[in-house]
């Protein structure tokens, strides 16, 4: 019972639980030859929809560049949404901690709708989100993924400053009367939570036994690795939005400290994948990258979350994040159209080379200096959360949290 509630009812340090997405997702790119991402699968599903509706987009010179060919179900791309969603929700109802959550403050979804739609055309100009374009991008040694970090990270203090703003925050909603406490109610209806967790976790092991049996072995390995992030980013609550964000605001770098010892551990693992002839994903450093870079920063910030923390947090019945996700979805669509119907290829994108930094620097070159640059950055995150102007180190923080529950009580 002990070792349920610490793995099921209890949140992991991240140091873990990221330290361990970086090795799947190093071991992902080994077996598959693909990595861990996600607005990719968006872009496609948005095509999809497009098709429903009788509008012919396979001449889109975009979807020529991602492949809309098949659907969801048989691509591993798929299958690693389907399961990072599935795998958030196992998760999530085992810890019975499934509630329906929709904003007191009903602006919150069009302000989140309005953030998705930044940050999923923005990711998409950029050939990835925070994964494919960082957390994916930096170990497959490609020169575009820094740039990416550095843009989002300066697009986050800009989304940080816009939220922060009176007009944006809105009158606080105020509620009356007392909350009443947790009743044995409460705890009744959620004691059925994790026995759907363990139903849903037997037909999910059902489908990847049936992918090995018809001989897809890659499609059931996207399934494992797709469950995989999903348990691990709601477990240990991964959020890129709050690794920057949480910069700005208060100087707590522990996710931000936790993301680069978990792109560390990818580094190692992905560059014996590519010495030993696997081939590295590597992305176009261009003006598209910059421009993409600032964008998602910005919306993620306006959303409320990244790619990863949107879906484990729409999984927990939190309706905002499943708003958010349609403005990604819509916004990645918008800007597979404007690839070429608008010019955007050609003005950003285009005759902008592919840097690889093992071809650059040479394989130890690259390798020592990428382990370097994410030294140097975690370095720095330690540097600024003990020296933020507001104090707000990791001890102070935990005194500041203890008092205030003291006032409270």
């Amino acid at each position: 019972m002990n070792l349920y509630k610490k793995v099921f009812q209890e949140y992991w340090n991240p140091y873990i639980a990221i330290g361990i997405a970086g090795l799947v997702s190093a071991l992902y790119f080994g077996i598959t030859g693909t990595v861990w991402a996600v607005t990719g699968e968006f872009t496609r599903f948005g095509g999809h929809i497009l098709e429903w509706f009788g509008i012919d987009v396979s001449q889109w010179a975009y979807f020529q560049l991602v492949g809309l060919e098949g659907n969801p179900i048989s691509r591993t791309d798929g299958w690693i949404v389907i399961g990072m969603l599935i795998g958030a929700m196992i998760s999530i109802l085992l810890s019975s901690s499934f509630k329906i959550r929709i904003p007191k403050q009903k602006r919150r979804l069009f302000q989140g709708f309005i953030g998705g739609i930044i940050a999923g055309f923005g990711a998409r100009l950029a050939l990835g989100c925070n994964l494919a374009a960082f957390f994916t991008g930096v170990p497959q040694f490609s020169f575009h993924a820094w740039i990416f970090m550095v843009t989002t990270a300066i697009g986050t203090y800009f989304g940080v400053k816009v939220v922060n703003t009176k007009w944006w925050r809105g009158k606080p909603t105020m509620i009356k009367g007392r909350i009443s406490p947790v009743g044995t109610t409460d705890v009744q209806k959620k004691s059925i939570q994790p026995i759907l967790g363990l139903v849903f976790a037997i037909l999910y092991l059902a489908i990847i036994f049936y992918f090995f049996a018809i001989g897809k072995t890659l499609l059931a390995v996207a399934c494992i690795a797709g469950a995989l992030f999903g348990i691990l980013i709601e477990r240990g609550q991964i959020c890129f939005t709050s690794a920057f964000r949480d910069l700005w605001i208060s100087g707590r770098a522990v996710m931000s400290k936790a993301i680069a010892v978990g792109m560390m551990i990818s580094v190692v693992i992905t560059f014996f994948y590519i010495q030993s002839g696997s081939i590295a994903l590597i992305k176009v450093a261009a003006p598209s990258t910059v421009i993409g870079g600032l964008l998602f920063g910005f919306g993620i910030v306006l959303a409320g979350g990244c790619e990863t923390g949107m879906m484990y947090r729409a999984m927990e019945g939190q309706l905002l994040y499943w708003v958010v996700g349609a403005g990604n979805i819509i916004g990645a669509t918008v800007l597979a159209y404007g690839w070429d119907h608008l010019g955007i290829y050609h003005a950003l994108v285009e005759n902008w080379p592919k840097v690889n930094l093992i071809e650059q620097w040479g394989p130890m070159g690259a390798l020592f200096g990428t382990m370097a640059m994410l030294a140097a950055w975690l370095l720095f995150s330690n540097w600024w959360e003990k020296r933020f102007r507001y104090g707000t180190g990791i001890k102070q923080q935990k005194t500041e949290r203890m008092s205030h529950v003291t006032k409270e009580v």
